[in-house]
């Protein structure tokens, strides 16, 4: 590859920021509430985390566990004030009762977020039909990247869908980076990056001690190294 591969790290806090960054990440992503599979976090925490580190960060919108978008104007107000606090990259994603992404919701928290670079989450690997997904998203203001794991079971599953994905770049509705994450293992970034994949995200794999430990600055180095030599 020639450019180096983003590493993106799920934060809680500064201090996990602070880890991951001197670790060699990229980017984070920052969420609260794990055991619901990250929802926004408070305001304040945001500022901590802008204070404390320099990287790129992207702020979750998302109030409840799953992917039903839930009261969109507590959603709307939330990215109002995430955006009066400075932040400027977002990830949500939203689907309706059939599995479709639920335009009316992304547009009006959209219409919040200035044209802000976003990522859509892993709704889409609980989607109808994911094709159809990325080609209704593709006008959507400042979606550049889809965060999945090829299939709801995780990276082992969806191995083969991420492979053909990464083989469509540029093709319309597949313009968008694809961040692969979701039970991703060092195991898979051989073949992943032989693929094309440049950009992965780990949650779990920066926390040794598991979600109740802070994020591992060795451990993240760990996957920077692998993603630097694969």
């Amino acid at each position: 590859m020639s450019e180096r591969a983003v590493l993106e790290v799920i934060a809680l806090d500064a201090g996990d920021a602070v880890a991951a960054e001197a670790g060699g990440a990229d980017r984070l992503e920052l969420v609260t509430d794990m055991a619901a599979d990250g929802l926004t976090p408070p305001v304040a925490v945001f500022a901590g985390v802008r204070a404390a580190v320099g990287i790129p960060l992207r702020v979750m919108l998302r109030l409840a566990d799953g992917f039903d978008a839930g009261d969109v104007r507590a959603l709307v107000r939330a990215a109002r004030e995430l955006r009066a606090a400075g932040a400027d990259e977002f990830v949500l994603g939203f689907l309706d009762g059939a599995g479709d992404p639920d335009l009316p919701a992304l547009e009006s928290v959209l219409g919040e977020l200035d044209g802000c670079r976003w990522t859509f989450h892993r709704a889409i690997d609980r989607a109808a039909d994911r094709d159809a997904l990325r080609k209704r998203l593709s006008d959507l203001p400042g979606l550049d990247t889809y965060l999945t794991a090829g299939a709801a079971g995780g990276v082992d599953e969806g191995l083969p869908t991420l492979l053909a994905e990464a083989g469509r770049r540029g093709e319309p509705g597949y313009e968008p980076r694809l961040l692969v994450g979701g039970g991703l293992r060092l195991e898979h970034v051989p073949r992943l990056v032989a693929g094309g994949v440049d950009a992965f995200h780990i949650g779990g794999a920066a926390r040794p001690g598991g979600w109740s430990a802070p994020v591992s600055a060795t451990a993240v180095r760990t996957w920077r190294a692998a993603l630097d030599t694969a």
